[in-house]
């Protein structure tokens, strides 16, 4: 089958929007520009701008155990609404991918559900438990793209480095979410000036870079690869920016709520703006803008995290961790960062999509003959204002709602077939 994408806006080397045509044969990118075959599907992409599909590192999907909250199917919809395309999901479900046999189950879910490409992380420890390593030549064996206990710090040095040294041996990356847990506190938000005028308990900013310290000089011993999820204070910046000097091989990414909003901005006791880590401090946000813009920190990624309306009712205090993401990412950071000038269009692209790949050296991400034909089609020009009862996702836990944003998604299609598209 041949579809033909005519009159698109793409990106040349120089960030600048050029029309063009692309052709899609089998699911791949047959040429941009090239001759159109006779008898090919066309699509008029009026003068929209073609990005390549995102790739998002660090995700919820819930399923297995969750379903309430989501399941594959809707995540991965509510995820190629945005302009997602392929998705890696963190392994907090039940039961945990933490066994061949938890793998497959979970490799089954995904496709049977998923109408995107979704890559399951294998979990470090046994049931995430910080204590028992996993097997995880076996767990790679299985497919899964990477390791992590996310949602929970690693507490024993012992463990993490363990395991760094078997995943060395693999090549696999090892992902994680830093966090001491005896520096937690009970907190529920950081733990600055707006928690005390709130009377909430707060989470230290050093619960978070002490172990990324940690963990960077335990990569460096074992001579693993080290990404650290959502960076969110200035001095885990300056953990990961002195480790890159010193040549330990550390990547990170960050949350588009933590470059958009600081404690500040949470206006009451209201949990759809609990997230972990917390919205930090003003000078926070701004270290990790330079961070992005310095290389420090390599990606942007969503943690978009469902949880029920019931579950996020009532007040911070008891109320789970997370915010979804997926279907406002884009609008959101193009509208306050690519419309004001602080970023070019190729910026935001890059973060969203090459970099993102290239942490763990995945064939996607890019708009290239050859490549897998996973794309969104973004009007630029289209402004609306979030309403997360229109959400595909099934959370609508979301700091965001009632933003009005411009840069919306318009079509999304992955290997070639279009997996969504806006109603008219």
């Amino acid at each position: 089958m041949t579809t033909v994408i005519q009159n698109v806006k793409l990106l040349n080397e120089e960030g600048e929007l050029v029309v063009s045509t692309i052709v899609i044969e089998n699911g791949k990118i047959a040429s941009i520009n090239g001759d159109i075959p006779a008898g090919a599907t066309v699509i008029d992409g009026i003068g929209h701008f073609a990005s390549p599909g995102f790739v998002d590192v660090h995700t919820h999907l819930r399923e297995p155990g969750f379903e309430h909250k989501e399941t594959i199917a809707t995540g991965s919809a509510s995820a190629a609404k945005g302009g997602f395309t392929t998705i890696c999901a963190m392994p907090n479900t039940k039961p945990v991918p933490d066994s061949v046999e938890n793998m497959q189950l979970i490799n089954g879910l995904i496709k049977e559900s998923a109408v995107i490409r979704v890559l399951p992380y294998g979990s470090l420890t046994k049931d995430i438990s910080g204590e028992v390593r996993t097997n995880m030549q076996e767990l790679k064996e299985q497919g899964a793209v990477a390791f992590s206990d996310d949602g929970i710090g690693i507490q024993l040095a012992s463990t993490m480095y363990e395991q760094m040294q078997q995943a060395a041996k693999l090549d696999a990356v090892v992902v994680a979410h830093c966090e001491d847990n005896s520096l937690i506190y009970d907190g529920v938000m950081h733990e600055g000036k707006r928690n005390k005028e709130l009377g909430l308990p707060g989470i230290p900013s050093i619960c978070e870079s002490i172990q990324i310290a940690r963990d960077v000089l335990l990569a460096e011993a074992a001579g693993a690869r080290y990404h650290v999820c959502h960076v969110s204070t200035k001095e885990s910046v300056r953990a990961v920016r002195d480790a890159k000097a010193a040549g330990i091989k550390v990547t990170a990414e960050v949350c588009p709520h933590h470059l958009l909003l600081e404690e500040m901005d949470i206006p009451s006791d209201d949990a759809n703006w609990k997230m972990n880590p917390p919205l930090r401090a003003a000078d926070d946000k701004d270290s990790l803008h330079a961070a992005l813009l310095d290389g420090t920190i390599d990606c942007i990624a969503t943690d978009h995290a469902p949880h029920t309306a019931e579950e996020k009712c009532c007040g911070m205090v008891g109320a789970p961790f997370g915010i979804v993401g997926f279907e406002t990412a884009f609008p959101l950071l193009y509208t306050n960062f690519v419309e004001t000038g602080k970023w070019t269009l190729k910026q935001l692209v890059d973060w969203m999509s090459v970099k993102a790949a290239q942490i763990f050296d995945l064939p996607y991400g890019t708009l290239e003959v050859g490549a897998s034909a996973d794309l969104v089609l973004i009007d630029l020009d289209k402004e609306q204002t979030i309403d997360a009862e229109g959400f595909v996702s099934k959370g609508r836990n979301t700091p965001f709602n009632g933003w009005t944003a411009k840069g919306w998604p318009v079509v999304t299609m992955f290997e070639g077939n279009i997996v969504y598209q806006e109603a008219e």
